[in-house]
């Protein structure tokens, strides 16, 4: 393989990343009053029994699988489990059979238009569910493509679902609780605790999801100079590997877990003017890690998958953001000992990941909420498929 210049694919990872801070904060200046409103349906929906309903096709189908977890395994401690799932892909079957008028529906279809999503949209919208359009149209609330980059349009739909489970708590505790926002306190301090009209919360709502979008923006901004150059180090050890004939098997549970799957679906199904690049994803075995878990226990969840798949020119890369996940410090000690590349995509500060160097190369976003941790790592391995791509080229 020629020599590679990671210095100037560090700058060009630096410029990529930055270059997404001015389409997210168009598009949420644009859009933040009408998903404010949006929220303020969504909760009113929950709270009478209605579920959320999420569904797409390829690589979007792991925004869906996403939007799941967020609902029903919040990230916040002491908030309630919320029903959401992911229809998978015989979508349109599955949603004729079990739809309630009170349901939301959020179909993804990016980057080109889906007639499956789009029939499926139009029939949950008869029958009185409130729909969302990631991108399209037909939905109560549809959005247009932010960005003629996929990738790019993947994060700011993420950015997009993890605004609206963060906010709908906010609006059913200001119901049920009156003045009391509850464990949403620290979320929204502007609220306060002294009891304020629905209009007033959700122009409050609005401001803070702005606060949110310059957070995330600044997040990415510090990646772009502290991780820049390492991405472009990983990207260059990946490239070899898949010259040599290795594959991608990516891990990670939970939302990191639709992150890992994600960066497959990305690999096998890419973007137009993308190589296909051979890539698994551990995450995606539920009847694998179902059984390992029964049997031998969750920490080996990935490990003992690792085992069967594993090639000495492989590339493991595992997602926490944590850093401290057992069964990603697991699999990757054995990615290690089998003589794989290992790749660490962290948040905090790089937990036992980093701190014991469990993995040869680690991408960190520095900070303590999972949310705009994910949002920022997902921007992080979008930019390294990039420049992977780059290099084959």
């Amino acid at each position: 393989m020629q020599h590679i210049d990671t210095n100037t694919l560090a700058t060009h990872c630096r410029d990529e990343l930055l270059r997404r801070n001015a389409v997210f904060e168009a598009f949420f200046k644009r859009e933040a009053r009408r998903l404010a409103e949006a929220c303020r349906r969504m909760s009113e929906r929950f709270l009478s029994g209605g579920r959320l309903l999420a569904f797409g096709s390829g690589p979007a189908a792991t925004d869906a699988q996403h939007v799941s977890v967020e609902f029903v395994h919040p990230v916040i401690v002491g908030k309630r489990a919320l029903p959401a799932l992911d229809l998978g892909p015989e979508f349109e079957g599955r949603l004729s059979t079990i739809l309630h008028d009170q349901d939301m529906v959020m179909g993804f279809s990016f980057p080109e238009r889906d007639e499956a999503v789009e029939r499926a949209l139009d029939f949950s919208r008869e029958r009185g569910a409130l729909t969302f359009a990631l991108s399209g149209e037909g939905a109560e609330y549809a959005f247009d493509l932010p960005d003629g980059d996929p990738f790019v349009c993947q994060e700011v739909f993420e950015h997009l679902y993890h605004v609206l489970w963060e906010t709908v708590h906010v609006y059913f505790e200001h119901r049920e609780q009156g003045h009391d926002v509850g464990a949403s306190s620290f979320l929204y301090p502007m609220l306060g605790r002294e009891e304020q009209p629905l209009e007033r919360v959700v122009e409050e709502v609005q401001g803070s999801m702005l606060q949110k979008l310059e957070e995330v923006n600044r997040m990415r901004a510090a990646a772009a100079e502290t991780e820049a150059q390492t991405i472009a180090e990983i990207a260059a050890a990946v490239a070899g590997r898949i010259e040599r004939g290795g594959k991608l098997i990516t891990f990670g549970n939970g939302g990191s877990a639709t992150d890992a799957n994600d960066i497959v679906a990305d690999c096998l199904c890419p973007p137009p003017g993308y190589d296909p690049i051979p890539a698994v994803s551990l995450s995606a075995e539920s009847a694998n890690i179902t059984a390992i878990a029964n049997d031998v226990g969750v920490e080996a969840v990935f490990a003992r998958q690792l085992i069967a798949h594993a090639r000495p020119e492989d590339v493991a890369i595992g997602i926490s953001t944590s850093g401290g996940s057992p069964n990603i410090l697991a699999a990757l000690d054995e990615a290690r000992k089998r003589g794989l590349l290992t790749v660490g995509i962290v948040g905090y500060d790089g937990g036992r990941v980093v701190s014991e160097g469990r993995a040869e190369h680690a991408i960190v976003v520095r900070s303590d909420y999972i949310p705009r941790i994910q949002e920022v790592q997902a921007s992080a391995y979008h930019a390294l498929l990039g420049l992977v791509e780059n290099l084959q080229g």
